[in-house]
């Protein structure tokens, strides 16, 4: 089965069911015009299905290898990763003044979304790349903006995100990197961070670290971190890459999927590194780089879950058992569900670029708050769907599925990384009910009252179903005005089955607003996913309720422990 871009599926997505339009109309992003977008998502869409998609299995079965200290990646991924830079794909939103195109991030998501399902673990070098030129836009000085920006916009020098260490997990404060001031404006890192995604390559001639340590002055916890810069190779005065730095990779990662992908464990000896953003400052900084990468990591999974679907409907149309099994009723079923809920998710990412977009564009606080709300939904809900559709996929197979040969397999292997990708999806929840709540809801509301004014405007189409919508959307501000008024434990508790039950009313709004503006098949899937997946929504609200005292009473040796 041959990967097919959804160019047409995010171009209607774009045109009739989020506010793109609104987008194109501002003045910063006037360049998008109708022709402009539909090139660019077509060209994507052709690249990556004509030159990433065949990669994909060779670097399933061909992993990248750590060979004398220098990591080599899988055959072909050289030649894609050339295609990618030479588009000028990386730079697709990057400023205008250090190369990029600076269009709208719901174009730049698009094609991430195409890149992503023709080859993950390809895929994910431009994705760190992105999120460093973005961190280093907003907060490097204007000399390092020079220097790196344009070669990492231009894919000549690749990025990478440095956080985690050893023992510490999601607890970025425990770090014990350390940074010492050298007194020539560069410091001297050392430690060791695990888990560096593409954190050495032979597809660019440099890779450069953005990687979290600890001043000497600097205090424990978050608050005394900062964010450096350290490349591989240090750069001359002209930026060409000269004497080796202290960084090495001391091993690969032998991961469940993304083989292609090398995910390496860093060791700093001294390595000289220079500050991004102010002393102490790095959080702010990292976050900048980790909140774009979250609604990346998102549209990951929707690109995922659509590969997958796409081979499963083909198996099933080709494979026969009393006819074709596309026929059965189950099997429809399950095809025709991930097919809803694969549009939801996309749908959602695409709300959230857009409102991203607005933001900028206007400075407008409402669409920053749209857009905040927006990215752990559509972190969370993009790579659990990405997982379920792709599970699904391999039961569409039979037994066939749990065969590699198929192929459908490494879809499941490689997308299962995305919920824990960039702060795992239970703190993306914890992040929806606690961070993104501290406006008491406001936000929350105001989307939600959106959903009900568009309810009732479009309850001519089929007044029952358009109901349910209306209905879902009022019983869930109901549910949010119950969860501001709880306490932390009882919010975390809550919180993933609230982020769900969120995502399930986005899904079906959306799903609404198609329904209005396409045919008949649009209507037909948007009533599949009101008729079956928007209704668990009622059943993950009932355990948003049940807080956390049941949990806490519940004895360790009675969760498995001797």
């Amino acid at each position: 089965m041959t990967y097919r871009a959804p160019v047409k599926q995010i171009r209607f997505i774009l045109d009739h069911v989020v506010p793109f339009a609104e987008v194109a109309a501002t003045d910063r992003f006037a360049e998008a015009s109708p022709d402009m977008v539909e090139a660019i998502l077509t060209e994507a869409g052709r690249m990556s299905s004509e030159v990433l998609a065949p990669l994909n299995r060779a670097g399933d079965e061909h992993p990248a290898q750590l060979e004398n200290g220098v990591v080599r990646s899988s055959p072909g991924f050289d030649r894609g990763f050339q295609a990618i830079a030479e588009g000028g794909w990386i730079g697709l939103s990057a400023d205008p003044e250090h190369g990029g195109a600076g269009l709208p991030q719901a174009l730049n998501m698009a094609v991430g979304e195409m890149m992503a399902g023709a080859c993950l673990a390809l895929q994910l070098n431009p994705l760190l790349t992105q999120g460093q030129i973005e961190a280093l836009e907003h907060h490097a000085s204007d000399e390092m903006k020079a220097q790196y920006l344009p070669k990492l916009i231009g894919g000549a020098w690749n990025g990478t995100m440095n956080l985690t260490e050893p023992g510490a997990g999601s607890d970025v404060g425990a770090l014990k990197t350390r940074a010492e001031p050298n007194g020539d404006g560069s410091f001297s890192i050392t430690g060791q961070k695990i888990f560096i995604t593409w954190g050495d390559s032979d597809v660019t001639e440099n890779t450069c670290h953005a990687v979290l340590a600890r001043l000497p002055d600097g205090v424990q916890g978050t608050k005394g971190i900062s964010l450096f810069m350290v490349p591989k190779y240090l750069p001359d005065a002209e930026g060409n890459p000269t004497e080796p730095n202290g960084v090495k990779v001391v091993s690969l990662e032998h991961k469940l999927g993304i083989h292609g992908s090398p995910t390496c464990v860093m060791a700093y000896e001294n390595a000289k590194g220079w500050l991004i953003g102010s002393e102490n400052g790095g959080m702010a900084a990292m976050f900048t780089m980790m909140n774009n990468a979250r609604l990346a990591v998102g549209v990951q999974g929707v690109g995922v879950g659509e590969a997958a679907l796409q081979q499963a409907a083909a198996y099933a149309a080709e494979r026969e058992q009393f006819g074709p099994i596309i026929r059965h009723a189950d099997v429809r079923r399950m095809l025709a569900t991930s097919r809803a809920e694969i549009f939801a998710a996309r749908a959602i990412c695409l709300s959230c670029a857009t409102a991203l977009d607005m933001a900028r564009a206007t400075g407008d606080r409402d669409w920053a708050a749209r857009a905040a709300l927006l990215t752990p939904i559509a972190k969370a809900y993009g790579t659990d769907v990405g997982c379920r559709v792709a599970d699904t996929s391999v039961q569409v197979h039979g037994g066939m599925g749990y065969i590699e040969e198929t192929g459908i397999a490494q879809y499941l292997r490689d997308v299962r990384i995305t919920p824990i990708y960039e702060g795992t999806n239970g703190i993306q929840a914890m992040d929806l009910v606690g961070r993104k709540m501290m406006d008491g809801g406001t936000a929350a509301q105001a989307l939600l009252d959106e959903i009900m004014d568009d309810a009732r405007a479009h309850s001519q189409m089929d007044g029952t179903r358009v109901e349910a919508v209306w209905k879902a959307a009022q019983t869930l501000s109901e549910a949010t005005n119950r969860l501001v008024e709880r306490g932390m434990d009882d919010r975390n508790a809550g919180a993933v089955p609230y982020l769900s039950a969120f995502a399930r009313v986005l899904g079906a709004y959306y799903h609404l607003r198609a329904a209005a503006a396409g045919d008949e098949d649009d209507k037909r899937l948007a009533w599949i996913y009101v008729d079956r997946v928007l209704p668990r929504y009622r059943a993950e609200l009932i355990e948003v309720e049940a807080g956390f005292d049941d949990l806490q009473a519940l004895s360790d040796s009675a969760l498995g422990l001797a």
